[in-house]
């Protein structure tokens, strides 16, 4: 919105996050496919984990109290491997057990294998244990009737292995978000293409593709759009039709060859914002038909941390998920750098030291900053850094997924 003060990173993103509306429906399907997808309901455990007491190591499950000596001498009654239910304990006895193995009722430990010396049919336990000894007692993990995912939670292999370990062979998922994208200029040339006197090669189609399959998103591809209003406002029209957020890079500044604006002002509704960030500043939001849209900046690293600023949390609370915000680390600076009047994001890595270096070409354009970097490091607004300040890092990996 020409006149407008620039919205803070923070305002933008709370701005975004209101604004959205998670998907409503939701589908069952296998666990074993169901990672990366949002979880839509609370999943309680109908049993207990472990369902019975069993043994943490192979070794001897033994009655405490008959191996006080440190050195006794016990007949191996029986052998219960994993996946059987052996007898009773008999007292002054033990037996030979096998790591996740049922607990024979009497016995109270298990000697690990490595204290043991076994000799014809008997065993001599060099050790003193104690009741409890390596057990692992039925539901010390999960409770029946407790609730073991909540409605929002990502699916990760960790979830997924819990969920199983329960026995819930399915879920209730979100639906996929479905996100269309497309790429305006005339320079833009895809790779293998002949590249002409002023093209560039569309690596922002490679990126933002990338990133939206990291977050699970079904993608439609609409491809280069020429610097057209009319060609601008069709596409538009038809990403709208398809999808739940148009999601585009360049065209979103105020030039004469910039159409995204009037383009979506024409075919829907826009908030032009202009937010203090750098890189970025220029982020397009607004929605065509029944679609959210969200214009990103065409300058390669400005649409990549664009994506990760705002993009990727609004995704997130599209799709029903928890957004937690960032938790950066405080580490030192190994080098020194002026500020900018906006917030920045500089492109950072750790080094040998424990400190941060800082890649020495911080443009928009220069796209291997984002390769050699690790992470960015949120500097305020007006903040100079000089070398042994502790200053907030924030890793790539904590911004992707």
């Amino acid at each position: 919105m020409a006149g407008a003060p620039m919205l803070t990173v923070q305002q933008a993103l709370d701005t975004l996050l209101a604004a959205a509306r998670p998907v409503a429906d939701v589908e069952r399907i296998a666990t074993l496919k169901a990672n990366g997808r949002v979880l839509a309901a609370d999943q309680v455990s109908t049993l207990d984990v472990p369902g019975f007491d069993n043994t943490q190591m192979d070794g001897y499950a033994v009655r405490a109290a008959d191996c006080a000596s440190g050195a006794a001498t016990l007949p191996v009654s029986q052998r219960i491997p994993a996946g059987h239910v052996g007898a009773p304990l008999q007292p002054g006895t033990a037996v030979r057990i096998f790591t996740g193995a049922f607990i024979p009722e009497g016995a109270d430990a298990v000697v690990m294998q490595e204290q043991c010396e076994a000799a014809d049919g008997s065993v001599t336990i060099r050790h003193v244990p104690q009741p409890g000894d390596w057990i692992r007692r039925r539901g010390e993990d999960i409770t029946a009737g407790s609730a073991i995912l909540r409605a929002g939670t990502r699916l990760r292999s960790q979830e997924l292995g819990l969920a199983a370990s329960v026995g819930l062979a399915e879920l209730p998922v979100r639906r996929k978000l479905r996100v269309a994208v497309f790429f305006t200029g005339d320079e833009l040339t895809m790779p293998g293409e002949p590249l002409a006197p002023g093209g560039i090669y569309n690596s922002n189609r490679f990126t933002l593709r990338a990133l939206l399959e990291n977050l699970g998103c079904e993608i439609a591809d609409f491809g280069i759009v020429p610097d057209s209003l009319v060609a601008t406002r069709a596409v538009l029209r038809e990403a709208a039709d398809v999808s739940d957020l148009i999601i585009t890079s360049g065209g979103v500044s105020v030039g004469e060859e910039d159409h995204i604006k009037p383009a979506v002002e024409a075919e829907g509704k826009l908030n032009m914002w202009q937010i203090a960030v750098k890189p970025g500043k220029p982020l397009a939001f607004g929605e065509v038909g029944q679609a959210f849209f969200l214009g990103l900046p065409g300058n390669p690293v400005s649409s990549f941390v664009t994506f990760l600023l705002f993009v990727r949390p609004f995704l997130l609370r599209l799709q029903g998920a928890e957004v937690p915000a960032p938790q950066p680390y405080l580490l030192r600076a190994d080098f020194a750098y002026k500020g900018d009047r906006r917030n920045e994001f500089l492109r950072a890595r750790r080094n040998a030291a424990g400190g941060l270096d800082l890649f020495p070409n911080q443009s928009s354009g220069v796209l291997t900053s984002t390769v050699w970097g690790e992470g960015l490091i949120d500097n305020p607004a007006g903040q100079a850094i000089a070398a042994g300040d502790i200053v907030r890092f924030i890793p790539f990996n904590d911004l992707l997924y």
